[in-house]
């Protein structure tokens, strides 16, 4: 499952004052995201990057929301990785941040979940070191006194769609 090569790279950098933005985003990024998950062969692979606190959760909260979950969404930081069944697609949230060797993703069984129909959101992806299914978008987090920064980078075909999407909802 290493991470394969990808289109030229494509990013789109938004800011993000609080919270309640960082909901918003992922609930637009759903309604993007869940209509591509059925016409494509395998799990659609979202990574979120950037420091503790960052909103990587806070995002995940809002896309799932989007996507249907009632249930409380929390960092999998002890299970590793939670399963969602939506109306709208399966969704696989993975936290990575306490891995201490790459190859404790195998462990994992990952591969299992690499369906039709089905959404990856991995945080901490870096600490997989290449063991992880290609991205089709990845998300990097930063921070700043003011706001946060998410910068979305398209790295396949269906990720490039995606972002595209993305750049018409934001009007840039």
């Amino acid at each position: 499952m290493k991470e394969a090569g990808s289109p030229a790279a494509a990013a789109l950098t938004l800011p993000s004052a609080d919270e309640n933005d960082t909901l918003r985003f992922g609930a637009a990024l759903a309604r993007s995201v869940a209509p591509l998950l059925a016409g494509l062969p395998r799990a659609f692979v979202v990574t979120l990057s950037g420091p503790l606190g960052a909103g990587k959760t806070t995002l995940v909260r809002g896309l799932l929301a989007e996507m249907g979950v009632t249930t409380p969404v929390r960092s999998p930081s002890y299970a590793l990785m939670e399963h969602y069944a939506t109306p709208r697609g399966h969704a696989l949230h993975v936290d990575l941040y306490r891995l201490t060797d790459p190859e404790e993703v195998e462990g994992l069984g990952l591969r299992d979940f690499d369906l039709p129909g089905t959404l990856w959101l991995v945080e901490w992806p870096e600490r997989a070191a290449g063991q992880l299914a290609m991205a089709d978008l990845r998300l990097q987090l930063a921070m700043a006194h003011d706001a946060h920064q998410i910068t979305v980078t398209a790295g396949s075909e269906p990720g490039l769609d995606l972002l595209r999407q993305l750049r018409m909802i934001a009007g840039r």
